[in-house]
């Protein structure tokens, strides 16, 4: 990471905004295999529950160059998401398939993404179809949050991890 922020410095470069490091561990040792110069998907989802500023003055301040005046007030609990895929993902997946349980979620954010609401339903409409996102003192009540509040959704062929924030 330090090499890209040095470059960043070194040609002059005016860049205000995100930038993701996508890293792998090999050896102990971090690599950067990527970057994204956006908020990720689902990096997002557990960023801005925590984020109590109001967003919008933080990027105006932000592309005006004056992000250091603003007084950053990030929530200190833990987030964790869970992202309910279609079956198929990341392949050939189907669409139209009813989504039921929403309404059963309790103390979690409910993020739609591959949705379409269709009449008085919700179908899903692409491959990462919701992400549960829940807040607690520890990241491990927080995990465990999203997969109590993934599983209360259904529908055909969700799938969804239960091993987020588990070393592999």
């Amino acid at each position: 990471i330090q090499p890209t922020i040095k470059g960043i410095q070194q040609r002059g470069l005016d860049y205000k905004g995100f930038i993701f490091f996508g890293l792998i561990v090999v050896e102990g040792k971090p690599y950067v295999i990527e970057y994204n110069c956006r908020m990720g998907d689902p990096e997002t989802q557990v960023v801005f529950p925590r984020w109590n500023n109001d967003i919008m003055e933080a990027l105006v301040a932000l592309s005006e160059g004056r992000l250091s005046e603003i007084e950053m007030d990030i929530d200190p609990q833990s987030a964790a998401t869970v992202i309910l895929v279609a079956g198929g993902y990341p392949n050939q997946y189907e669409k139209g398939k009813v989504i039921e349980g929403i309404a059963k979620v309790e103390g979690s954010l409910v993020f739609h993404a591959g949705t379409l609401e269709l009449g008085d339903q919700i179908v899903t409409n692409g491959g990462r179809v919701i992400a549960i996102t829940s807040l607690s003192n520890t990241f491990q009540a927080a995990v465990q949050q999203s997969i109590v509040n993934a599983a209360h959704i259904d529908f055909e062929g969700k799938y969804f991890r239960r091993d987020i924030g588990f070393d592999l």
